[in-house]
């Protein structure tokens, strides 16, 4: 699989399907998806962000760098201690590769860690790329496996891993993740709902590529689940820009033990971000919880790639800066915002119903 991305980053265990699929506007996506169509099987047309926006992920880019930065480096060195020098990254595409490749780049300079990385997808309800698997465990013994993403929303995904990895034996469904503000695991960089800026684009922060896709008549039984290539968007790519943003804090953070404080283990707790969002559904009568997008990451999702209904925001974080991007998406497509008393979230997207649409 193309992507703007250099091999030694990562190796993407993905089929290109570019051309062979014509993306969808998210009325209609929306429609389809909640009428019983898995996402998976359609591709958003991609959301160009206005001026006012981007300008807005400029201004937030240099103040959540260094954050950022922290965890990866907090996250590189729990790996190292946790999994050893022969792990293995496997990024979940797409969100977990920019996280992937900022490990990889800080333990190979500050750690003396080459660790391999791979890419590879997993679709909620559809599981893992089994034949992406069997290529990992031809090369490499099932422990040193690790699964990388970018953050936490309601624990889908990592629900998701359990299921499949219990198909392989030696593999951990272990996930490693920047954030993990639900509470899940506690391999990350911390629990904080924390702004991860690669989060506020969609492919020109991920090596112009779309998100994973699996469908019969395109994905053959011997294929890996494919994306595409978004060509057209090489002058707007900021995939390298962005690493190179985060990157830059590495040395004064190598240098110093202040990022490497203690993240408490919460991953065993009741009061998980799940819990939370049942909750909350509850409380907005949403009967699918697949509609309640919890966190900064996936409420920016829900606002570039989705039909959203309202944002929430907890009320001690009107005014934080890391959600300067949402305020401005959420403004630009009129969606209304309210304060809401939430736990592990600085805010949480809804999406629309269907019978609303």
């Amino acid at each position: 699989m193309r992507s703007s991305y250099k091999k030694e980053d990562v190796i993407l265990l993905l089929k290109d399907i570019t051309g062979l699929v014509k993306p969808q506007p998210a009325n209609e996506r929306e429609r389809l998806i909640q009428s019983g169509r898995h996402y998976c099987e359609m591709l958003p047309i991609e959301y160009v962000p206005t001026e006012a926006y981007m300008r807005v992920y400029k201004e937030v880019l240099p103040i959540y760098a260094k954050p950022v930065a922290a965890a990866a480096a907090r996250l590189a060195e729990r790996i190292l201690q946790k999994k050893g020098e022969h792990t293995v990254l496997v990024s979940l595409a797409r969100a977990g590769i920019p996280a992937g490749i900022l490990l990889k780049r800080y333990l190979r300079s500050y750690c003396h860690a080459d660790l391999p990385h791979y890419a590879i997808s997993i679709i909620r309800g559809k599981g893992i790329d089994h034949n992406a698997m069997r290529y990992l465990l031809d090369r490499y013994e099932p422990g040193s496996l690790l699964f990388v993403d970018g953050w936490t929303g309601k624990g889908a995904i990592l629900q998701e891993l359990r299921k499949a990895t219990a198909a392989y034996s030696g593999v951990s469904c272990d996930l490693a993740v920047l954030a993990d503000p639900a509470n899940m695991t506690s391999l990350c960089g911390t629990h904080e709902d924390i702004l991860i800026p690669s989060s506020c684009l969609n492919s020109t922060v991920s090596g112009l590529i779309s998100r994973t896709f699996l469908r019969n008549d395109i994905i053959g039984q011997d294929d890996f689940h494919g994306a595409a290539y978004y060509g057209e968007l090489e002058h707007a790519d900021l995939s390298y820009a962005y690493i190179a943003a985060i990157e830059q804090h590495f040395p004064a953070l190598a240098k110093t033990t202040a990022h490497r404080h203690s993240t408490k283990d919460t991953s065993h707790t009741a009061d998980t971000g799940l819990a939370e969002v049942r909750q909350l559904a509850k409380s907005l009568s949403v009967s699918d919880l697949n509609l309640v997008k919890p966190g900064i990451g996936e409420t920016t999702r829900v606002l570039l790639r989705r039909v959203p209904w309202k944002v929430l925001i907890a009320p001690h974080c009107t005014c934080d800066p890391s959600l300067r991007h949402i305020l401005r998406l959420a403004k630009e497509r009129n969606v209304p915002v309210e304060a809401y008393p939430l736990r592990h979230y600085k805010c949480c997207g809804i999406i629309r119903q269907l019978a609303d649409l």
